[in-house]
């Protein structure tokens, strides 16, 4: 898994701008649902070793998660070539996850 912790939240043209497969990860540290849902995503991702998974710090008054309008945590957006195909919010099952990073990764 390529994973990218921000330091800096990037720009909505700079997430536009992203070539190839891309799952934004929006949510918070202390979030519960965030936190429950690590193992899911881990596990989902495992076997997309080619896909950007960028994690955003994400709260109130952040532009990059009111420009995707995410309301509720983790929310997870997949991309491809910068548009977005798929999104889940709160994800409960790994499957679920699998089957959004399909629709990014056809044939994978």
């Amino acid at each position: 898994m390529n994973e990218a912790n921000l330091h800096h939240e990037p720009t909505r043209a700079e997430i536009d701008a992203l070539a190839g497969p891309t799952v934004l990860e929006f949510g918070a540290i202390w979030c519960g649902h965030c936190q429950a849902a690590q193992p899911l995503i881990g596990k989902a991702l495992a076997g997309y070793a080619h896909v950007r998974h960028i994690k955003i710090e994400d709260g109130k008054g952040r532009p990059l998660g009111r420009s995707f309008r995410v309301t509720l945590w983790p929310t997870l957006v997949f991309l491809d070539q910068g548009k977005e195909v798929a999104r889940l919010v709160r994800p409960i099952d790994a499957q679920a996850i699998e089957r959004a990073l399909a629709m990014i990764c056809p044939g994978a």
